[in-house]
């Protein structure tokens, strides 16, 4: 049985970094989403939407603003239980915090319970889809899609390979990385929303061999992401041209073992160089920002102005990132680029948490509020508080609207998310 939606709608009919935002944006304020068999099937005025379906359930969520759910593109789910750990820079904070609690993924029991908390936690919040690192033991990515299964979720995530600068515990080697992923890949990949991602943590923690083995293995199965990370922090940077000093950049090292391509994600890319922008540029490769992690990490300030030639994502990436919260992540995207005198215009940030990372993704039917897509939802309160209140009833236009939850607004804004068309809250 077809379902209305009613609500304010707003849907994206192109990319704001390369149009006008405000001219990217169609804007319904007495809207309506019809939903079937868990999928869009149409968009529009809610009295045209509501007389082509006159036998309809209906749902009425009042004046809130119906979207595309959050696409969080870069978290480290095993992270969830040490988000917030005081004060470090990147290789000390994986050091004392990171390696220990991923260490403990080993038992299968405390994966799950793991996996069942950042999941919920991540609907709370309205995001519907994420693309994560396990960490190096199989039943960590186990964990993460057998959770995902029942909530219908969309889930990218992979085994995250290190066989060197990592504890005892937490390495694996060049073969067991090739093997473990493969065999990870054939029983997950495209079973229900499942998508397995090809997953070396970055080059200082892989060998030449292994970084080899992982790019032999993308070539084998290229329907498949490869996710790592990229120039996130000066020293590290540093630290990759100690380790490769015959490599051109940080990113050479990935191409030379076979690991760049219109598939590939690269997390952070703070602090690239004109030939790397260029490399990306022209394979068609994702770069994804993290700016909570940036700031909470300090690792520096990310360069907006990519995403005009550069699929761009945005991520909480937890627990680098400091909150599970895809508005307060936009907040975050929008400060920083203050500081780099580049202002997003709301459209942008909106853009950039939906169809801009499922972009990145190579997702197609996630991420839009058109007819077809995946009835993956979110639905905010515009007003959810009232010091977010007291400023939506001065607003003038949407974007004055919509700007304060942006900044302003976490879980409580959300009254409703949906996975392909069911309620979750």
């Amino acid at each position: 049985m077809t379902t209305l939606l009613l609500g304010q709608t707003l849907a994206f009919t192109d990319d704001p970094f390369r149009a006008d935002p405000v001219g990217s944006v169609t804007h319904h304020t007495h809207g309506a989403v019809a939903v079937d068999a868990g999928r869009i099937t149409a968009v529009g005025p809610a009295e045209t939407v509501r007389a082509a379906y006159p036998q309809a359930q209906i749902i009425d969520h009042g004046d809130n603003l119906i979207l595309p759910g959050f696409i969080d593109a870069h978290v480290h789910y095993p992270q969830t239980a040490m988000i917030a750990s005081w004060g470090k820079r990147l290789i000390d904070w994986l050091n004392t915090y990171t390696f220990p609690e991923e260490a403990r993924f080993r038992d299968p029991a405390y994966a799950a319970r793991t996996a069942d908390t950042y999941l919920d936690l991540a609907l709370d919040h309205g995001t519907t889809s994420m693309c994560s690192f396990a960490t190096v033991h199989p039943v960590s990515v186990e964990a993460i899609f057998e959770a995902a299964a029942p909530r219908g979720m969309a889930v990218w995530a992979g085994k995250t390979c290190m066989d060197r600068n990592a504890p005892d515990k937490l390495r694996d080697t060049a073969q067991s990385a090739y093997d473990d992923s493969k065999a990870l890949a054939a029983k997950w990949h495209g079973q229900g929303r499942a998508s397995y991602v090809i997953t070396p943590r970055f080059a200082p923690t892989s060998t030449p061999e292994q970084l080899s083995a992982l790019g032999a293995l993308w070539s084998e199965l290229p329907d498949c992401l490869m996710q790592t990370h990229l120039s996130e922090q000066a020293d590290e940077i540093e630290w990759v041209r100690d380790l490769f000093p015959e490599a051109r950049d940080y990113l050479d090292v990935y191409e030379t073992h076979g690991l760049l391509g219109a598939r590939g994600l690269y997390g952070h890319s703070i602090h690239l160089t004109d030939r790397e922008i260029a490399r990306l540029t022209d394979v068609g490769a994702a770069v994804i920002h993290c700016p909570t992690s940036n700031t909470f990490i300090g690792s520096g300030l990310f360069d907006m102005g990519l995403a005009r030639t550069i699929r761009t994502g945005l991520a909480t990436d937890t627990g680098g990132g400091s909150n599970f919260s895809m508005l307060r992540t936009m907040a975050a995207a929008y400060e920083i680029a203050q500081l780099r005198g580049q202002a997003l215009h709301p459209a942008q940030l909106l853009y950039l948490a939906t169809e801009g990372s499922a972009r990145a993704l190579h997702a197609t039917d996630i991420g839009r509020l058109i007819a077809g897509a995946t009835a993956d939802l979110v639905v905010l309160d515009l007003a959810s508080t009232p010091v977010i209140a007291q400023r939506h009833a001065q607003a003038d236009t949407l974007w004055e609207a919509v700007f304060p939850t942006i900044m302003m607004g976490d879980d409580r804004a959300v009254a409703q998310t949906y996975v392909a068309g069911r309620a979750m809250l």
